[in-house]
């Protein structure tokens, strides 16, 4: 009988072949396990989750008493207090099971015997006790934080709710927003919502309320109170009430609300009257709005008072402004101009000026957002975003 592969099938596949198709395995699996992402960018978000997870640490800590007594000692106590934050950190449970993984793996992996004046180190490898309880904590950590992404996911959408889907159609008038949370819920808040200009007439000759919102803080706390101001700016509008009174009773209900001042939000409220371009304006502690002119100059809309929940009695004076024919008008959160790129630097407003300053009448107001990104999103490169941002942008038509 012969010996020869090829007589009884096929030949067994070749060593290169093999190699081939556990190099494309491994490639799949890298693949999925870094989405796509390049190595140079996983590290840059190793470093910021480091750096996050450093200062949630390290706030805990009495850096005073670290630096107490002899230097030598000082990387051993700081990195025993930081350890006590980190278990502090977990529930009672959680603690006395890292204890116990740590404890385990000290005494399976560091046993010392003596044979015959030598020491040997014992250690039982991956499936020691210790290491299974790490795998254990590790698993209910995860559990956890999978739970609360997806309740955040949900918030998310809700709050989604809360805001504008798509620009309003305003006949001579082209509008964009755009919004991006540091996380995954943001304390950002934007709205358009037509008004008429006498409570009792019918809707079709609406002004337009433009309003931009930042709450103090981000993430959860910030969102919540993002929630509360929108349903009251609704049922305040919902009255027809003046401007001026529709802020006033805003800055009622959130100095209510704000912890002696702890929790405050900067706004910028614009009337729009469609027909004329007439603005009416005012700022609770926000960044001037601005508006680029058909000459080019930007000019800043400053008119207004504190942000909303510092003073009970604020007033909020209403300034005056108007958008002629080409002209934009652009109303941004602090989370643009106070944008850093790694080497600390802000953004800053110069450069949003110098952004603006190009656009004209013959850039949608899609096209002008775009603009803004692209060169903030340059600018920052891999720097982590540390606050929400937003942008309206509201451009008149030259045919208005």
């Amino acid at each position: 009988m012969s010996t020869n592969p090829s007589a009884g099938g096929s030949a067994p596949p070749s060593a290169s072949y093999r190699a081939g198709r556990a190099a494309g395995r491994l490639r799949t699996f890298w693949q999925s396990v870094t989405e796509g992402i390049r190595i140079s960018e996983l590290w840059s978000q190793f470093q910021a989750e480091a750096r996050t997870s450093y200062g949630l640490y390290s706030r805990d800590v009495d850096w005073e008493k670290v630096r107490r007594g002899k230097r030598w000692k000082q990387p051993f106590r700081a990195a025993g207090a930081l350890f006590w934050a980190m278990l502090m950190k977990l529930s009672p449970a959680r603690r006395l099971l890292l204890l116990a993984a740590i404890a385990a793996l000290l005494f399976f992996s560091f046993q010392v015997e003596t044979q015959r004046g030598s020491v040997v180190f014992i250690s039982v490898g991956i499936l020691s006790p210790g290491v299974l309880l790490l795998f254990l904590l590790l698993a209910l950590e995860l559990a956890d934080r999978v739970t609360m992404k997806r309740d955040l996911e949900i918030a998310r959408e809700i709050q989604r709710w809360l805001v504008p889907e798509k620009p309003p159609a305003v006949p001579g008038y082209d509008i964009a927003f755009l919004t991006r949370a540091a996380n995954t819920v943001a304390g950002d808040y934007y709205d358009t919502i037509p008004r008429s200009p006498v409570p009792s007439a019918a809707s079709g000759n609406d002004n337009l309320l433009l309003v931009v919102a930042d709450v103090a803080g981000k993430s959860v706390p910030a969102a919540l109170l993002m929630a509360t101001f929108q349903a009251s700016l609704r049922a305040i509008e919902a009255t027809g009430t003046a401007l001026i009174e529709l802020v006033r009773g805003l800055n009622s209900y959130v100095w209510a609300n704000s912890q002696s001042g702890l929790r405050f939000i900067t706004a910028f409220f614009a009337e729009l009257e469609p027909a004329s371009g007439d603005l009416r304006y005012t700022s609770a502690g926000h960044l001037p709005a601005l508006i680029r002119r058909t000459s080019g100059e930007v000019s800043e809309l400053k008119e207004g008072g504190l942000p909303l929940g510092i003073e009970q009695d604020e007033q909020f004076p209403i300034g005056q402004a108007r958008l002629a024919p080409g002209e934009i008008l652009l109303i941004y959160t602090d989370g643009v101009v106070e944008a850093v790129n790694p080497q600390g630097e802000e953004f800053g407003r110069a450069r949003l000026l110098n952004v603006l300053g190009p656009c004209d009448a013959a850039n949608s107001a899609a096209e002008i957002l775009d603009r803004v990104t692209h060169v903030l999103d340059g600018f920052v490169g891999a720097a982590p975003q540390h606050d929400d941002l937003t942008c309206l942008v509201v451009r008149r038509n030259l045919a208005n």
